[in-house]
């Protein structure tokens, strides 16, 4: 076989992280454009951490981490019209819906990426709706003591589809998104930390 002919064919089920699930076609065609629509009149803002100001435009519900501080601080509480979205995430995930405590939408535009990291400590499980152009989502083992290519886990995330991160997957395993060829947005859930 050569080599590098299937690199960037998506794994199969059984090489995903343990605690990693992902459900294409998760959400209707009407469903996401109804998304689309809501996220774009959302006040999106540039993410910051520390002295460094992202690419990606993001907005949060029910905290917002202060990377300066290392502090969740207080922000605005979920608006009603993602209601209905985080019942049925929490109904998916076999949780109630007042345990996603958090919710962040983020924006990419072409080009941009979103570094290796493991989310903020306060959460627990991780629960992402995916919508726009489909993107890259790669996973390593944590802590990243002697990085290898050959260690790294990819996944296409179609738009329209739901992912988790759950135990292992979320603990064990740092993510990061490769440069979205087109406009993509994200929808993250998370469970207060255990």
């Amino acid at each position: 076989m050569q080599a590098g002919l299937f690199d960037d064919l998506p794994p199969s089920p059984g090489a995903l992280p343990a605690g990693l699930r992902y459900e294409a076609g998760w959400l209707s065609a009407a469903g996401k454009a109804g998304l689309i629509e809501l996220v774009k009149r959302l006040p999106l803002k540039e993410a910051k951490y520390k002295s460094y100001t992202a690419r990606r435009r993001v907005v949060s519900f029910g905290g917002q981490f202060d990377y300066d501080s290392n502090e969740l601080r207080p922000s605005a509480p979920l608006i009603a019209e993602l209601h209905p979205l985080r019942e049925r995430v929490a109904r998916w995930a076999g949780i109630a819906a007042d345990a996603l405590v958090h919710v962040l939408v983020a924006e990419y535009t072409p080009g941009t990426p979103l570094g290796w990291h493991r989310d903020v400590p306060d959460f627990e499980d991780v629960f992402g709706v995916s919508l726009g152009h489909e993107a890259l989502l790669r996973f390593r083992p944590y802590p990243p003591d002697s990085p290898r290519r050959e260690d790294i886990v990819k996944l296409n995330v179609a738009p329209r589809s739901l992912y988790a991160l759950q135990g292992e997957a979320r603990w064990g395993w740092q993510h990061s998104v490769a440069p979205v060829d087109a406009l993509r947005w994200s929808i993250t859930f998370r469970t207060a930390r255990r």
